[in-house]
């Protein structure tokens, strides 16, 4: 089975920025298990900003774009250094790929995406994926993770898509600012309604 793996920014780092190392290693270790099972694992993977800013030892997430850049180059590098050290420990390698909302688009440009991404699961890699926030701008980007999520499951034709959140799924309202937001257990069918909440 072809597995993609959707993980946010809460899930893997502190309020703080710095890293949540428990997190982190159980991830990598089911991950690893599951590749151990004989599934093809991709892992698309927020907190490059926010790794960055705990690194840099910023008071808070910037507010300004090269800021925000100036973050994402130095977490990338934190947040890869962290998935091959651990996935290493189960003999596993990890392979970086960083996109943007063109990359997605220009059909070229997706086919050689879609080529790679091939290749590297018949090597035996575990994909790593996130957008590449150091050249990303509201223009070209591809929103957020769990859009970058989707994308990726259907470019791989993944067979099961896994959303990692601190949110318990769909609901009516965002949760953290509507008290009567209600979580929404199925769909059905896709309206331009669900579609609204999603986005």
């Amino acid at each position: 089975m072809r597995i993609v793996v959707k993980v946010g920014t809460s899930t893997l780092a502190h309020a703080t920025g710095r890293l949540n190392i428990r997190r982190m290693e159980h991830l990598c270790k089911v991950l690893s298990d599951l590749k151990n099972a004989g599934h093809q694992i991709i892992l698309v993977s927020s907190g490059a900003i926010g790794m960055g800013v705990g690194k840099l030892n910023l008071p808070g997430k910037p507010s300004d774009m090269p800021s925000k850049q100036a973050a994402a180059a130095v977490g990338q590098c934190e947040l890869m250094y962290t998935y091959d050290k651990l996935f290493l420990q189960y003999n596993h390698t990890v392979a970086q790929v960083l996109l943007t909302g063109e990359d997605v688009d220009h059909p070229e440009r997706r086919e050689n995406f879609e080529n790679t991404m091939e290749r590297l699961l018949e090597l035996g890699a575990l994909p790593v994926i996130n957008e590449n926030d150091t050249i990303a701008t509201a223009e070209i980007k591809v929103g957020d993770n769990d859009t970058l999520g989707a994308i990726v499951a259907c470019c791989t034709k993944a067979d099961l898509l896994v959303l990692l959140s601190d949110i318990e799924g769909l609901y009516t309202a965002d949760p953290r600012k509507d008290p009567n937001a209600k979580l929404i257990p199925t769909v059905e069918e896709v309206t331009p309604e669900i579609e609204a909440l999603a986005g």
